[in-house]
């Protein structure tokens, strides 16, 4: 299925040096960001108070949010859980403050203005849990990372492969970039995201590489230069990244818009990735197979013959 055809094929490659400039200062800035304001991690991974409150009749989230900004402590997280009536609350650690005396201040504030308040559960996340949970998350990442190389480099020539990985590092970069830049609060879900993203922005690779591969075989492109084949193989494939990435886009920006808190980092982290996603596919990893020197003897090496032996 095709929602458009292009009669001629669209130059990709004659701004590969333009694009190349612009995501190696977007990757820089995003590092720089990184490297300068660092992370705002969650209370998952910095440890602090998770409260479950109950209220007989449904509050206004935000209401309680501003409620407990008259703590002090930092950060809150408030969040619905099914209804209204159920809340739960995420506050920081703070020195000096045990998990018991910071839910004794949360529920007098909320009883403030609902005395029908109850509590429900609380739970205490220490530094140890945290890091743990950090630990783990980069392991996730790095056997993530660790399976599209091997995958990529079993399936395709090298320049394939490590263009490919180039992209995806990329994506994920920008994506902590700007969540670093924007100070947006880094979660458990956020890093799903991010893991959602690779697969996503290999996907795109590999069907563009495909059929890179595919148009090197066929009768009608040999006697087209490397740039012209690789820009025929993005141009066909261009209706398929509209309609597979359009309607995820589409998908992730409705959790964005109506998800609330909960959904927040999780879609912020997966649109700003298919964006960049597509964007690293085409004009990321492409040009970087021309910087590698892919020919079409990389791609139709015939296999050698062994000799008999002449007895």
């Amino acid at each position: 299925m095709e929602f458009f055809r292009f009669k001629r094929d669209i130059p990709f490659m004659s701004y590969g040096k333009l694009t190349t400039f612009i995501s190696l200062a977007t990757f820089i800035a995003a590092v720089f960001y990184l490297v300068t304001l660092g992370l705002n991690f969650s209370v998952e991974f910095t440890g602090g108070t998770v409260m479950e409150v109950q209220y007989q009749k449904g509050v206004e989230i935000n209401a309680v949010r501003k409620q407990l900004d008259k703590l002090g402590t930092g950060e809150v997280q408030v969040q619905a859980l099914d209804t209204n009536k159920h809340i739960m609350i995420r506050l920081p650690n703070k020195e000096g403050i045990s998990s018991a005396q910071v839910s004794n201040k949360v529920m007098g504030v909320l009883k403030e203005t609902n005395p029908d308040v109850a509590l429900r559960q609380v739970e205490f996340i220490g530094p140890q849990v945290g890091e743990e949970l950090v630990t783990s998350g980069l392991m996730a990442l790095g056997m993530v990372i660790l399976g599209i190389i091997v995958y990529l480099s079993m399936r395709f020539e090298w320049r394939f492969a490590v263009s490919a990985l180039v992209a995806n590092m990329h994506d994920v970069v920008i994506i902590l970039g700007c969540f670093a830049f924007f100070q947006w609060e880094f979660s458990l879900t956020v890093l799903a995201g991010i893991l959602a993203v690779l697969g996503y922005s290999v996907n795109e690779s590999v069907v563009v590489f495909d059929r890179i591969r595919e148009n090197f075989r066929k009768a009608s492109m040999r006697d087209k230069a490397v740039p012209q084949v690789i820009d025929n193989a993005i141009t066909s494939t261009i209706s398929r990244t509209v309609i597979t990435h359009g309607s995820t886009e589409a998908m992730v920006i409705s959790m964005l818009v109506f998800g609330g808190s909960a959904l927040h980092g999780f879609a912020m982290a997966l649109t700003i990735g298919i964006v960049f996603g597509i964007y690293s596919s085409v004009l990321v990893a492409s040009p970087l197979l021309l910087m590698f020197g892919l020919s079409r003897d990389n791609i139709s090496k015939s296999p050698k013959r062994k000799e008999e032996a002449v007895v």
